[in-house]
């Protein structure tokens, strides 16, 4: 058996099962941190229900307001781009739905290949142009830590090879499918213990504010 076929082998068997294994107590971890927080209590008599206010401020604060697009509109549009890109190649793509089904159960009809190809390519050119910001951009520069840049390369390395061993313009074919799954799991270990935890967490505050307010009976 070559190199590449081990190295193929290795990473689609025992690291995945570390891997999944590390996300899956680790974000148990720390959704179970964030629970147990709890909240104060508060004793004011309440002007609304806080799930409908929570709900809504789930769907109003995905997409941004005027007031932030006209700040920000590079942040807004070009993160838009490379989230909605990621997440096509993430959940549509055939072989990645049939992971999902393997590992839960259950999956959902995948897109045409094509299509998740182009998404993939927008999403390179996106996650370039957002490091060139970054890097370019005087107050990013200055407030970016080493963990924004982890995250980012490592995001940007699991789509890169996928669009690599797509187009199989790695040789051997076993060595380029080999690094997209590792890049893939590298990525579901450091989830749990980086910003990218906010995949699960940014709802959860979004309807924890929204319910705050409403319940004072404030639109947020």
């Amino acid at each position: 058996m070559s190199g590449s076929m081990e190295f193929l082998l290795w990473t689609k068997g025992p690291v995945f099962d570390v891997a999944l294994a590390i996300f899956a107590i680790g974000l148990l971890a720390r959704l179970v941190e964030i629970f147990m927080l709890g909240r104060a209590p508060n004793y004011a008599e309440p002007r609304a229900r806080e799930w409908p206010a929570g709900l809504r401020t789930m769907l109003t604060r995905t997409v941004a307001d005027p007031g932030t697009f006209k700040r920000a509109p590079f942040n807004v549009v070009v993160g838009w781009i490379w989230h909605i890109g990621f997440l096509t190649a993430l959940l549509f793509f055939v072989p990645h739905v049939e992971l999902i089904q393997g590992v839960l159960g259950f999956a959902w009809p995948a897109l045409p290949n094509p299509l998740v190809d182009f998404a993939t390519a927008v999403t390179i050119l996106a996650l370039i142009a957002t490091l060139v910001h970054r890097l370019t951009h005087p107050v990013k520069r200055h407030i970016s830590t080493v963990e924004d840049y982890l995250v980012w390369a490592v995001v940007f390395m699991v789509v890169l090879t996928g669009y690599l061993a797509y187009h199989r313009l790695v040789e051997p074919y076993p060595l380029a499918l080999g690094m997209h799954i590792l890049s893939a799991e590298i990525l579901l270990i450091i989830l749990p213990f980086t910003k990218l935890t906010h995949i699960f967490t940014a709802f959860i505050a979004r309807w924890y504010n929204g319910a705050a307010f409403g319940r004072k009976g404030v639109q947020s």
